[in-house]
């Protein structure tokens, strides 16, 4: 993995976060700049990454504090250029209650604007040479709104497309984008799932697998394949049969 020395993940303290950190580290990346919420679980990741010899640097980081974020990405950046950026931090409502609606909105999305936005201008003021990757991390749920979840679902639908489209408005200026549409990956969002998971991942295998995608620069990762074809039928269905069959999934208040 020398194609990227200075990697950048947010919440990276559980799930596909944690689980790229620690395949990057063990993969020999020389440095990791992580944040996460819970200072905790974010330093053990940290220290198992050392472990490997890599330089983990860790931050307790809200990103829905547009400020606070660009302000430590640019710290990262000083320390040493940055080749790749994962906005990946990312919540799932339990029930959709107002506060829980607009926190999932606040992390999902304005969270990811927060991270990608400066990392954009350090990239454009960056040497031509220089690897400068971005990689938004979305899900198969934003191919079609869920009524399981819809602020989720919503939220993930809106990075999807804005990843999508930054990919060719940022090629002038050397600068990668790829989209992350996972299906259900092991995490702290899905231990919480009473409902049924088809193709369920281990993280540390989707993180295997993003970055053999990303390494490729491919541009929509999205994954399992059967999952996938599912998503994208169910898109492109009328909205009578889509209804139908949406209608007689798992629902939460």
């Amino acid at each position: 993995m020398a194609k990227f020395s200075h990697i950048l993940i947010t919440g990276a303290s559980s799930g596909i976060g944690e689980a790229l950190a620690l395949h990057y580290a063990a993969t020999g990346v020389k440095r990791l700049s992580i944040c996460g919420r819970n200072s905790e679980r974010l330093e053990a990741v940290a220290q198992k990454c050392r472990q490997h010899g890599c330089e983990a640097e860790t931050k307790i980081l809200d990103v829905a504090d547009a400020a606070a974020t660009a302000a430590w990405l640019d710290e990262c950046n000083r320390q040493m250029p940055l080749n790749l950026v994962f906005a990946n931090a990312g919540v799932a409502s339990l029930s959709e209650t107002p506060e829980n609606v607009r926190q999932t909105f606040d992390i999902n999305v304005t969270g990811v604007v927060n991270t990608v936005l400066p990392a954009i201008e350090l990239f454009k003021k960056a040497p031509s040479e220089q690897v400068k990757h971005l990689v938004i991390t979305s899900s198969v749920a934003g191919y079609h709104g869920l009524p399981a979840c819809p602020s989720y679902s919503a939220t993930k639908a809106c990075v999807k497309a804005w990843g999508e489209a930054l990919r060719p408005h940022l090629k002038h200026f050397g600068i990668n984008v790829s989209t992350v549409c996972p299906g259900f990956v092991r995490s702290r969002i899905t231990d919480k799932n009473t409902c049924p998971m088809p193709f369920f991942m281990e993280a540390d295998a989707a993180a295997r697998l993003i970055a053999a995608r990303v390494e490729k620069n491919v541009g929509l990762i999205a994954f399992p394949w059967p999952m996938r074809f599912a998503v994208w039928l169910g898109s492109i269905l009328p909205n009578c049969i889509s209804d139908f069959i949406y209608g007689r999934l798992p629902y939460k208040v």
